[in-house]
């Protein structure tokens, strides 16, 4: 009995490591704190933040890339349930420029409503041109389907480097032990695996 406990807690362990792993993957990790010469961390050409779920902190951590001096230009994307107010896209612009952040270092995409919009609207909304590589941030939960979502719609013509929230109401590393935690898991799951079913929304 004492041994099925204990394999059955090894296994959650690695269960809920691997998860994690899987939707939170975080191309700048082997970078340090800001950008440099080691390949894949060199300065992007903006920092992409989507809203949804704590859309303050997706925001907060895109403002502190852009101070760190990963990018010069912040896109905000994302659209508000509540249509009476600001947007979500709106509202995390006003957090950056109460942050210090330059108004004219700032982009807004106001449309979308999924994560399939955030990368179909902001790539109409930068020119593959200028904007050859981005840094794309959302919450841990998140990364994996949002990357996936943004590097379909953008093509080979643009680099896009997942970065996860360092912090996060509803993704901490306590996730596994909460009933939302693993809702939040679980629902990513089956929505990237429809993805690579090509029915993604």
């Amino acid at each position: 009995m004492i041994k099925a406990i204990v394999l059955l807690v090894v296994l959650l362990f690695f269960g809920t490591f691997l998860v994690s792993a899987y939707l939170s993957p975080d191309d700048l990790a082997k970078c340090g704190d800001t950008p440099n010469a080691k390949e894949g961390c060199e300065k992007a050409d903006a920092i992409v933040a989507v809203s949804g779920g704590n859309t303050s902190d997706r925001a907060k951590e895109a403002i502190e890339l852009y101070q760190l001096g990963w990018a010069d230009v912040l896109v905000f994307s994302g659209a508000a349930k509540d249509t009476s107010g600001p947007s979500n896209a709106e509202a995390m612009a006003q957090q950056a420029v109460r942050s210090g952040v330059p108004e004219a270092a700032i982009i807004i995409e106001e449309a979308s409503q999924t994560t399939k919009q955030n990368a179909e609207e902001t790539e109409a909304l930068l020119d593959s041109s200028v904007y050859k590589r981005v840094i794309l941030v959302t919450s841990g939960y998140h990364q994996r389907r949002a990357g996936l979502e943004f590097r379909a719609s953008v093509g080979e013509s643009v680099t896009v480097l997942n970065h996860p929230t360092s912090y996060d109401d509803d993704w901490t590393a306590w996730w596994w032990t909460t009933p939302r935690g693993w809702w939040l898991a679980a629902s990513e799951i089956v929505k990237i695996m429809m993805f690579h079913m090509g029915k993604s929304q």
